[in-house]
């Protein structure tokens, strides 16, 4: 069975400070778009929902527009930006680079699944 569906009509919507995931569900494949506006941090905006000291989500991703900046729990930074497609493990804060929001698009299921959403729920 073929199944097709609009990212711009998504099944669910997660807002938090500072952003929010926009997220489309189909057979094997959670796709999610994530908006993130100007000092949005993930251990500011996203930690204190999910309960952890850093983001435990396995990221596939390309970004749309907009910087954002990585660092791993060891210590290793990078950055991304328009056109970059990336691999990002568990274990890791992240937060937007300058003055434009970050739009990336997140094809790995577990952001679409789990991302933001409350550690008790």
């Amino acid at each position: 069975m073929i199944e097709v569906k609009a990212a711009n009509k998504p099944d669910e919507r997660r807002d938090f400070p500072r952003g929010h995931l926009e997220a489309v569900h189909l057979t094997g494949l959670d796709f999610a778009v994530g908006t993130f506006e100007p000092g949005w941090r993930w251990s500011e905006s996203v930690g204190p929902i999910v309960g952890t000291k850093s983001c435990k989500v396995h990221h596939n991703g390309f970004v749309v527009e907009g910087r954002m900046r990585i660092r791993m729990d060891d210590g290793g930074e990078s950055e991304v930006g328009p056109g970059d497609v990336f691999v990002i493990p568990p274990g890791h804060d992240a937060w937007v680079v300058g003055e434009d929001a970050v739009v990336m698009y997140d094809f790995a299921g577990t952001m679409a699944k789990e991302y933001a959403k409350p550690a008790d729920g």
